[in-house]
């Protein structure tokens, strides 16, 4: 199937006038301005962009923690703000998102069995022994040892704790993963084993991923649809391989050139 699973239709949003340290008033600045696009059921598409352009603000839109000022986001053709409001257990095991640094993204004070145990018994009603067999199974998922399911967050290296977050959001086995610059904090080689994994579940899970990123050789191993935002705005959008050999824009021009030609596949 290659139906829309999440769209984007005119989306802006717009942060509020605030006094600045010296009593002044700042102007609203528009985030995210006018953004139109979509993801198909079992894709990849990739949001690539310097910081600040808006991609955070616009991947947190599109998991309902942030309602846009103005336009829709839709999930199967359901308004996620509206989901977000008064069926956010349905929206959860829609969508779920892996965040940039997976240390601060896993609470500290709870074991790995615990923050996997939270969506299996909060949106899949699963008893005990249910739940212990679940974590088990989602840690070998991400290629981790069961026994580590009783170790705290601190205990592993960025990597792992990434596949945890990973896991964190399989866990109640949605069709879509926004993931928010989830190799920028990782190492060059582990950036290749995450990237890997994820392509991996996708195959085997049948998932959908909004993927990104800063850097463009990540978004080019991954995506299969490129969009390039530039102060809150998509100003080049289309396949991967037409993103790579001809860009249209000077931006997306300006991001290649800025990528060693080692870290591109095959380049």
């Amino acid at each position: 199937m290659t139906a829309t699973l999440l769209s984007t239709s005119d989306v802006v949003r717009v942060y509020g006038s605030r006094l600045s340290l010296l009593g002044r008033h700042r102007n609203p600045v528009r985030a995210v301005d006018g953004v139109s696009l979509g993801v198909a059921r079992g894709r990849t598409l990739g949001i690539v962009g310097e910081s600040g352009c808006g991609k955070s603000t616009l991947a947190r839109m599109m998991v309902g923690l942030l309602p846009p000022t103005a336009g829709r986001v839709e999930i199967e053709g359901r308004s996620v703000p509206e989901l977000a409001r008064n069926s956010r257990k349905t929206l959860h095991r829609k969508v779920q998102m892996v965040f940039q640094d997976p240390l601060s993204s896993l609470n500290p004070r709870k074991t790995v069995r615990r923050i996997l145990e939270a969506p299996l018994k909060a949106l899949l009603g699963m008893g005990p022994d249910q739940r212990n067999q679940r974590v088990a199974e989602l840690l070998g998922l991400v290629s981790l040892r069961a026994e580590f399911a009783d170790r705290y967050p601190h205990e592993f290296s960025g990597g792992q704790a990434q596949r945890i977050g990973i896991a964190r959001a399989l866990a109640a086995e949605p069709e879509l993963i926004v993931l928010d610059e989830p190799v920028s904090s990782l190492d060059v080689s582990v950036q290749a084993q995450v990237l890997m994994l994820l392509s991996d579940l996708q195959k085997r899970l049948d998932l959908t991923y909004v993927f990104i990123s800063h850097d463009l050789a990540v978004v080019e191993t991954i995506s299969d649809e490129v969009a390039v935002m530039h102060f809150g705005k998509v100003v080049e959008l289309g396949p991967r391989a037409q993103i790579f050999a001809e860009p249209q824009h000077d931006y997306t021009r300006l991001l290649l050139s800025a990528i060693p030609a080692v870290r591109r596949r095959g380049h």
